[in-house]
């Protein structure tokens, strides 16, 4: 049996890296996928066809998280499409570091809006359908640095956690409903943004990692397959570090 069996998943931002490992993940359970891409067109159109190949039904949305009405129109068109959206992953996010110093108060509320921002836009574009259904899984991608700060990155840390926040407040307010709102915060995962980095750099921040190693997206994937289905339904408000022990 597979664990996501019948279920339809909308995961933001999944034209590459953890997004794109997310959603092959959940094709492999079961998972009916509706994913929503920015702007790699060619990109979404060759992983719709890998999800389809996997036997269930994948739909690329060429949508954009930051833009509320765009969120609605996406779950509407998701609903009609699929009949019902069991899961949804905020995955959607971006990055543009400075020292508070230099930071541009434009490069400050980007990454608010495309990070912060999209989570609200999304989950209220869900929450109704899930309350019809009376079950419903929220899965919410924060970051270590929205745990424990980082320099340079004061936009992005307080994006991620503002995220941890909302995600409590929205279990809070749904878990009667039988909707669960989780977080979870990776750690250095190695994707094809990694790649182009400086090896001697990386390789010293996988030494620092108590597993030696970064995280790849199937680990993420994993830990969003657990908290998407049944093994996790007493399971609400709670954040997962997914980051090799680099937090402990």
């Amino acid at each position: 049996m597979k664990l996501l069996e019948g279920k339809t998943a909308i995961i933001t931002g999944a034209s590459r890296g953890i997004g794109k490992g997310i959603a092959k993940v959940f094709a492999e359970q079961g998972a009916n996928v509706a994913f929503t891409y920015s702007s790699s067109v060619e990109a979404a159109k060759e992983l719709e066809k890998e999800l389809n190949a996997l036997g269930v039904k994948a739909k690329g949305y060429q949508s954009n998280a930051a833009d509320f009405q765009q969120a609605q129109d996406l779950a509407i068109e998701v609903l009609k499409e699929f009949g019902s959206i069991d899961v949804l992953i905020n995955n959607a996010g971006i990055t543009k570091d400075n020292l508070l110093m230099r930071i541009s108060e434009e490069d400050f509320d980007k990454v608010i809006e495309v990070n912060l921002k999209s989570v609200f836009n999304l989950t209220k574009a869900v929450i109704r359908p899930m309350m019809k259904q009376r079950k419903g899984s929220i899965i919410n991608m924060s970051s270590v640095v929205g745990v424990k700060g980082n320099a340079g990155q004061t936009n992005y840390a307080a994006s991620k956690a503002g995220i941890i926040g909302f995600s409590k407040s929205v279990a809070l307010e749904l878990g009667s409903r039988n909707i669960r709102s989780n977080v979870i915060a990776p750690g250095f995962i190695e994707t094809e943004m990694t790649a182009k980095l400086d090896k001697a750099t990386v390789d010293s921040w996988r030494k620092a990692i108590p597993l030696k190693r970064g995280g790849t997206p199937e680990d993420i994937a994993n830990a969003c397959v657990f908290l998407a289905s049944d093994m996790a339904a007493y399971i609400t408000g709670q954040t997962l570090n997914v980051d090799g022990g680099m937090l402990t």
